[in-house]
């Protein structure tokens, strides 16, 4: 079985989400389900439909989640020091060639979310600075091409 790296913040949300979907959206949806229910012929009842479609949906967002759970190794970030990109790392790096800086964490599969500048582990841009330090430059290879990036900052927090 595979562990599935994430930040103490990631495994959080999991729990968060997963405590929701249990004690709300499960209960909300098989309340749904009874009212439908109670309307007729459930061949063509879309209300019916769409909460049996919805209680699939949950029901298989909880079995994610509890096997994310499962199988978390949740890595306490504020305990890594140094200067090199490891898991959990906060950096900052320079594109290269507009000069644009950006601001980047990099997390677990699950947790990555490039609106809140969260990079998976696995992303290409992530495994290119895995390893390297403030000053060094990268380049990353991504379906729009080839982009260079030099590290300015990298931090644990």
């Amino acid at each position: 079985m595979e562990k599935a790296p994430m930040t103490l913040e990631g495994y959080n949300s999991l729990e968060a989400e997963l405590k929701r979907l249990k004690t709300t959206e499960r209960p909300d949806v098989i309340k749904a389900i009874a009212v439908a229910r109670e309307h007729g012929d459930l061949s063509e009842n879309a209300e019916y439909h769409a909460a049996r479609e919805r209680q699939a949906f949950i029901e298989g967002r909880v079995g994610t989640i509890e096997d994310l759970l499962s199988r978390a190794e949740v890595i306490d970030v504020t305990s890594i020091k140094g200067k090199i990109i490891k898991f959990g790392a906060t950096l900052r790096v320079a594109d290269e060639d507009t000069d644009e800086k950006t601001t980047y964490q990099i997390v677990g599969e699950h947790e990555a979310d490039i609106k809140s500048s969260k990079l998976s582990i696995t992303s290409p841009m992530a495994r290119a600075m895995i390893g390297k330090t403030v000053g060094d430059s990268v380049e990353v290879t991504t379906p729009g091409g080839t982009k260079s990036y030099e590290i300015i900052a990298v931090k644990y927090n």
